[in-house]
Order: structure tokens, then sequence, then C-alpha cells
């Protein structure tokens, strides 16, 4: 990095001396920036690419076990990291793919700027991970979000030239998170960074087939290496001509692509990585000029841990794309009907998302309207989950709570931040409730966090077992 950044290595240098920047994103699908930064327990900052995006500084509330953490306000994200859903720019009713989405950063950014029109697909190989994806979709209270977990490959047999927008946020060597935390800076090898730029190689080439012509296609990581950034770009634009980079605007903090640093490599002990048509793996020179049009975030220049975006258009007309069977689920059984009607008949002002409910094994979702036939295809949800049937009984989920509207229940609680009973209710303990029995929509300031149930003057706290505080 010495050699690479020349006169800038010592402000690069000393920003690792410096505490490791925390950011937060507000969640617009519920509350404005403006809004938040009202009742916001936290000394904020605007990021200055992101406008629901803050930095935040150091202070006596811990900001990931607020409760309004619980009720998806905000999302906790490096600011650095919010630029590339940024750059994606997606738009409501548009369909947009999140190829490698855990732990769900990006992913929480599109669904906000969709604000819940349109498809989005988030999708992460490993299952544990993607576990981790579908909590904090959950507590975002996205609603036409399918998550599956699925192998680029497998995704592209079914669904080539689907998408309008397309995120890959490539696993890497990680060096943007070094100032984070040990295992980034003990993990790093060279052989490490030509592993990645091989693997994002041939990612990029599956993704690639997923835009539909005049699409985006938007690569992004979290790390300074040439091999891994415009040397990734630049093979994969020499192997599908059908791409270009485009020109993002230009944000206070965002500095240009390096392509003069892919001369330097072998100097630096890193031989070029071998890259799919390109038998030698060398950046070919034909794709360099447009280098600069990529963009790097550096943590001594800028909010962050430091980030790589670059924007690809697709332009060719000619392009395979699929129409994957729209997925039409069977009637819902008669008595699975009755039960959720009769519960939102009694414990809900209306009836929500009852256009395309499916009823998969025993989940009742209600599907997002532009959503291919998933079948064959592992997935963990394929849309909103309401809720489970069991017998005849319906019962409703967290992430049903977490997306409704709180004038949505007929009996709700709202508490304080600082009141004992919802710290309780947050253990998953219950507390004296005076009223009407049943279910309960129970919020912090009028933002719901979860489901209770009254009894006999106690309101039972139904707060998923795997999210109590401790």
């Amino acid at each position: 990095m010495e050699r690479l950044l020349g006169g800038g290595y010592p402000a690069f240098l000393a920003s690792y001396a410096e505490a490791p920047s925390v950011g937060l994103r507000v969640n617009t699908l519920k509350i404005t920036p403006e809004a938040f930064r009202q009742i916001a327990p936290f000394d904020l900052t605007p990021t200055p690419w992101c406008e629901a995006g803050f930095t935040l500084h150091k202070g006596a509330v811990e900001p990931g076990k607020h409760p309004y953490h619980a009720a998806g306000l905000y999302y906790l994200q490096d600011p650095s990291a919010m630029a590339a859903a940024e750059l994606l720019d997606p738009r409501p009713g548009e369909r947009v793919l999140d190829l490698a989405s855990a732990p769900g950063g990006k992913a929480t950014h599109i669904a906000a700027k969709m604000q819940g029109q349109g498809l989005l697909v988030t999708n992460e190989i490993h299952p544990k991970r993607a576990w981790e994806l579908a909590g904090n979709l959950e507590r975002w209270g996205a609603t036409n979000v399918a998550i599956t977990h699925e192998t680029p490959e497998r995704l592209v047999d079914r669904l080539e030239g689907f998408f309008d927008r397309v995120l890959v946020d490539a696993p890497c060597s990680g060096e943007g998170m070094m100032r984070k935390g040990e295992a980034a800076r003990v993990e790093w090898a060279p052989e490490l960074v030509r592993g990645c730029a091989l693997r994002q190689t041939a990612i990029l080439e599956q993704a690639a087939r997923l835009v539909r012509p005049g699409g985006l296609l938007v690569y992004s990581t979290c790390t300074f290496n040439p091999e891994e950034n415009e040397g990734t770009v630049a093979r994969f634009l020499d192997a599908y001509p059908e791409f270009e980079l485009i020109e993002p605007s230009r944000r206070p903090g965002f500095s240009p692509g390096r392509p003069n640093w892919l001369d330097a490599r072998v100097g630096a002990g890193l031989a070029p990585a071998q890259g799919a048509g390109h038998p030698q793996g060398d950046a070919p020179t034909s794709s360099r000029a447009n280098l600069t049009r990529t963009v790097r975030l550096w943590p001594h220049l800028a909010p962050g841990e430091g980030h790589f975006v670059a924007v690809l258009r697709r332009h060719d007309a000619e392009a395979v794309t699929a129409t994957p069977r729209s997925w039409r689920p069977d009637r819902l059984p008669r008595s699975v009907e009755a039960a959720y009607l009769a519960f939102c008949a009694e414990h809900l002002a209306t009836i929500p998302a009852n256009e395309r409910p499916a009823l998969i094994g025993s989940y009742l979702y209600a599907l997002p309207a532009a959503l291919p036939d998933l079948t064959g295809l592992r997935f963990l949800h394929p849309g909103w989950w309401l809720g489970t049937i069991m017998k005849d009984r319906f019962e409703p989920s967290h992430a049903l709570a977490l997306a409704l509207p709180p004038e949505s229940a007929r009996r709700s609680v709202s508490l304080a931040p600082d009141d004992p009973a919802l710290a309780a209710y947050l253990r998953g303990e219950g507390f004296r409730s005076a009223g009407e029995a049943g279910w309960v929509l129970v919020c912090v300031d009028g933002y719901p966090l979860g489901w209770g149930k009254r009894v006999a003057g106690i309101l039972k706290s139904h707060y998923p077992r795997g999210l109590r505080w401790v």
C-alpha cells in the first residue's frame, strides 16, 4: 500500500490508529431520516453519499442493544458499504437480485429503496448465513422479498436475463476489514488474493447472464487490492464486451479507480490471477481505459472502512432472456383460509396481502406479484411470511408484526424505550396490561416490536426465543 499510495500512504496508515467507523442506516420503510434524528439517542453525522446513512459516534448507548434496533428502525452498516446499493439505484416496481446477500446490509438497503414495490430476490449459498439474512429482512419489515440459497449457475438456468438490476457484493480478501478485526489481518495472504480474484471472475460470469438487456450489474468488494478490483472488472469487460462501465455521479468521498496499479502487481508479489477467457489471466489493456469510472472509498478520505464499486450496463439487445412462469399457488384449503380470515377479523383492522396467498408446508405466505415459480430451487422464504397454520388455527409470525403499520392491529401497546415492561417483553417475560384479551401488537414509541397475547390482565411475550435479550 505504501508503494501504491505514495504520498497518500502516511494518512492511510494513520487512519489505522483510529477506532473503526460505525455506520447506521435508517429504515425508510418505517421512518424518515429526519424523524429518526428527532428521537435517536445517538450523536449522528450524515453520510455524504447516502441520504438515510449516518456515522455513529461513540456514546453511552450501544446501538445494537436499543429497542429501536429490535423494531427495525435502523441497520448497523459501515458507511462506505452503503455506496453499493446507492449506485445500484433500485427503483420501485423493478426486479432486483442481490446475489451474495448475507448478512443483509445491502439487501435491506435495496428493500428500503424499492418501498415494497416490485420483486427483490436475495440469495445466499450458505444455509446458516441465509438464515441470518432472513432474520435481518424480517426485522426490516420487507414484504416483497424472496430468499433463496442457490448457486449462481442454478439461478441462471431458471432466470437468465430476468433482472433489471443485479448486485454482486463479492467475497474478497477483506483488506477493508483489517481495522475492525484480527481475523482479516491474520488471514490475508497473496494466495488469498489470487483465489478471491478467480472466484470473483466466476461469479461475475454467471451474474452477467442474469441481467436483462439495458439492465445494470454492480460489482463491489471491501478490499483495496487492485487484482480483485480493477483487475477483476477489466477481465470481465474483455470477456463480455456487451457490458460497459458507466460513470456514476461523483459524490463527496468517492475517489476514481486506479487502473495504473495493475501494472504494479508483480512487484508486490501478486502475480496476475488466472481468469476465465484469459489463459494468462492478465487484465487486458483494451479494458483499462475506462477503469477510472469505478469508485474507491478510502478510510483516510471518507467515513467508513473502505469499498470498491463498479457499475456496468448491458447493452446487447439480442441477449437471451428467460420468461419464467409466474408462481401460481394452489388455492388455499378452505380450513386454512377460514383460519387466517378469522384471525384478521378478530385481531386486525384489515386483511394484509390477500392477493397471492400460498401455503408451503404449514407456513402461510403472501407472494410478491412478480415472483417466478421457484419450484425446484432451494429457498427459505418465497415472500412475506404471514404466519403458521397449527391444525385449524392461525398463529401470526414475527415477520407479520414487524411489517404491519401499528394502526393495523385492533389491540396494541406502545411502551417507552426505558420502560421496565418493555425490557421484560424483550426477555420473553410477561407484564401486567389492562384491556381486552387476545393478540396484541407490542410497540416501542409506536413502532412494532412483535406480538404478545393478553390473558387475564397479563400480556404474555411472544417475542421469538432466538431474539430474546438476556
